[in-house]
């Protein structure tokens, strides 16, 4: 059923139909209920892409993960798709990879897609060359990255304050009385190193010898990663009092791996995650987390970014602060 089909029924020209469904002034009443009533007869639905060439505009935003498996960012990406949605927008979602050449090829296939609009999620997207494949390829568009920040006119960023979240991570379980304190990193990212920064601060402020400074990369971001890790902090520091995760995802298996090893938690180690997500809440025992304000953080982005599709002035960086939730594992 076409535009000219629904004219053709109700006696009037398609330019009028048109001007129904636009919701145009200047028809009669009982003109407009007619051609109301049969479009809904027919579940009439205007060709979008019919539309955007007309005005000229796609309603198109692009939405690039660097890994689509990422618990948290999928979940924030899905909270800013249905406000985008809400606002008549249609989201593309594309997971590139951690290689900065596809980084910057999805920005290209983005301008090839005519988006109006881009998310940025994570701070893995704040490379060089995905600096460069914006200015190439979208410097006009508005683009907002997610818990990071590209120095461009048209980019903002919304940064979480992870890294003064851990060092209070580290001063409750200095409070816990728990000073042998490691830090697992689950993978290098800009936002992960400001993690790891915030946990030598807040060892340093705690008076915690260099010596005492143990830091841990996982061979892979998973439980099997998280256990894999703790089992091997325990055996080489067996005196270990606490383990800070980067993410919630790997504390958990270190959990598993504390118990398996004999160190009950909290008693004998203090486990903390970052996420504040549903494996801190089903795990046993329950994990203290780092809340890094997911809700909060996707409803910005997707309010600044809409700004930006509107032509308003948007924020350039915003600063969103982080709380520790304390659980059953400290």
């Amino acid at each position: 059923m076409t535009i000219y089909d629904i004219a053709k029924e109700a006696g009037v020209a398609a330019s009028t139909v048109s001007r129904v469904i636009n919701n145009k002034p200047g028809i009669k009443a009982e003109t407009r209920k007619k051609v109301q009533d049969l479009l809904k007869k027919y579940n009439y639905t205007p060709d979008a892409a019919a539309r955007g060439l007309v005005m000229q505009s796609t309603k198109l935003v692009g939405i690039l993960i660097v890994d689509i498996r990422v618990t948290h960012h999928i979940n924030s990406a899905f909270l800013i798709e249905k406000e985008l949605t809400a606002r008549g927008y249609c989201c593309i979602t594309m997971s590139t990879g951690p290689e900065d050449e596809k980084k910057a090829m999805y920005i290209r296939i983005l301008e090839q897609r005519r988006v109006e609009g881009v998310i940025l999620m994570g701070s893995m997207f704040m490379t060089d060359k995905v600096k460069e494949s914006i200015q190439n390829h979208l410097p006009k568009v508005p683009v907002v990255m997610v818990n990071g920040y590209l120095d461009l006119p048209n980019v903002s960023g919304i940064i979480v304050d992870e890294d003064h979240g851990i060092e209070q991570c580290v001063d409750l379980l200095f409070r816990k009385n728990k000073r042998k304190i490691a830090f697992a990193l689950d993978s290098v990212s800009p936002s992960n190193y400001k993690k790891q920064e915030g946990y030598c601060c807040g060892m340093r402020k705690n008076k915690a010898p260099k010596e005492d400074l143990w830091l841990y990369e996982l061979e892979e971001s998973s439980v099997k990663g998280g256990y894999d890790v703790t089992q091997k902090i325990i055996r080489e520091h067996p005196d270990v009092e606490g383990i800070i995760y980067s993410i919630d995802l790997v504390a958990v298996g270190g959990i598993r791996a504390a118990y398996d090893m004999g160190y009950p938690v909290p008693d004998r180690l203090g486990m903390i995650g970052v996420d504040n997500s549903i494996y801190g809440e089903i795990c046993m025992p329950k994990l203290t987390s780092l809340d890094n304000r997911l809700q909060a953080l996707s409803e910005s982005a997707a309010s600044i970014l809409r700004e930006g599709l509107e032509g308003k002035i948007q924020n350039k960086k915003m600063m969103l602060f982080s709380e520790v939730i304390e659980r059953e594992s400290t």
